[in-house]
C-alpha cells in the first residue's frame, strides 16, 4: 500500500491549490477525487485514500481549506471544535468550484484511465453531491458517506444522475432518521445504492473519531469497494 501521497498543485481561477494524489501498484487506473470530512486532510483521510490507491485507483485529495492556511487538523481533544471552526470560515461556492478543478486536473492526467469518480466524507460527502451537478463531463460514480450538507442540496438531486452509494447512521447526531428518508426518497433510482446502519452516529466511519463504529465502518467500506469495482472498474 503506498504511504506517502505525492504533492501536487491544482490550477484554480484564484491560484494553486495544494492537493495529494495516490497512484496505484500498477502506477495507471481510474480516478477518484477524495473529498475530505471536517478535519481536512487528516490522517484518516490519508489512509481511506491509500486503501482506495492499493485497490487500483488514481486518487487525489485536494486541500479545500487551502485558503484559510490550514490542510488537516491534527487528533485531539478540540478537534470537533477545530474542525467546526475551519468549515465556518469556507466560501460554499469556492470550494465547489475547486472541486470542479480538481476534477478536470484529475481528468487530465496521463496515469487515469477512461473513468473517474467522487468518494467523500461528511462535509465532503455533500459538497462531492454538489460538484457533481456542476460538473460536466459528470464523475461516473458517487459514494457520499454521511453527507452534513445533503438536507439542503435536494433540489440538485436531478443533476446527478450517475450511479450513487449513500452511507448514513441510524444514530446520526446531525441528520435524523425523518431527514434520511427524504434524502433517500430524493435521491432514488436504478442506479442508487442506500445503505442505513444500527446503533452507528454521524463520522461513524473515521476510527480516529469518538463515535467510530467499526461493524458500520467494515460493512459500509466493504460496499463502497464493491461499488467502485462495478462502475469504476480497474
Amino acid at each position: 500500500m503506498p504511504a506517502t501521497p505525492l504533492a501536487v498543485s491544482i490550477p484554480t481561477a484564484l491560484g494553486e491549490m495544494p492537493g495529494r494524489q495516490w497512484l496505484p501498484a500498477a502506477g495507471r487506473g481510474p480516478g477518484i477525487v477524495l473529498f475530505q470530512e471536517i478535519f481536512g486532510i487528516s490522517p484518516y483521510v490519508e489512509r481511506r485514500a491509500a486503501e482506495l490507491a492499493a485497490a487500483g485507483y488514481v486518487v487525489l485529495a485536494p486541500e479545500l481549506y487551502w485558503r484559510q492556511g490550514i490542510s488537516g487538523i491534527a487528533n485531539g481533544p478540540d478537534m470537533l471544535g477545530e474542525g467546526l471552526a475551519a468549515l465556518q470560515q469556507l466560501d460554499w461556492d469556492a470550494a465547489v468550484r475547486d472541486g470542479l478543478a480538481a476534477h478536470a486536473w484529475l481528468r487530465s492526467r496521463p496515469e487515469v484511465t477512461d473513468t473517474t469518480g467522487y468518494v467523500g466524507f461528511c462535509f465532503g460527502g455533500g459538497l462531492a453531491f454538489a460538484v457533481a451537478a456542476q460538473a460536466d463531463p459528470k464523475p461516473d460514480a458517487l459514494v457520499s458517506y454521511y453527507g452534513s450538507a445533503l438536507p439542503n442540496l435536494l433540489d440538485l438531486a436531478p443533476q446527478v444522475p450517475m450511479p450513487s452509494l449513500h452511507h448514513f447512521g441510524d444514530e446520526d447526531a446531525y441528520i435524523d432518521r425523518e431527514t434520511v428518508e427524504r434524502i433517500r426518497s430524493a435521491v432514488a433510482g436504478p442506479d442508487v445504492e442506500f445503505y442505513t446502519y444500527p446503533g452507528a452516529d454521524h463520522a461513524f466511519d473515521n476510527a480516529d473519531f469518538v463515535t467510530y463504529h467499526p461493524e458500520a465502518s467494515t460493512i459500509a467500506w466493504g460496499l463502497t469497494l464493491k461499488f467502485l469495482a462495478t462502475h469504476l472498474p480497474t
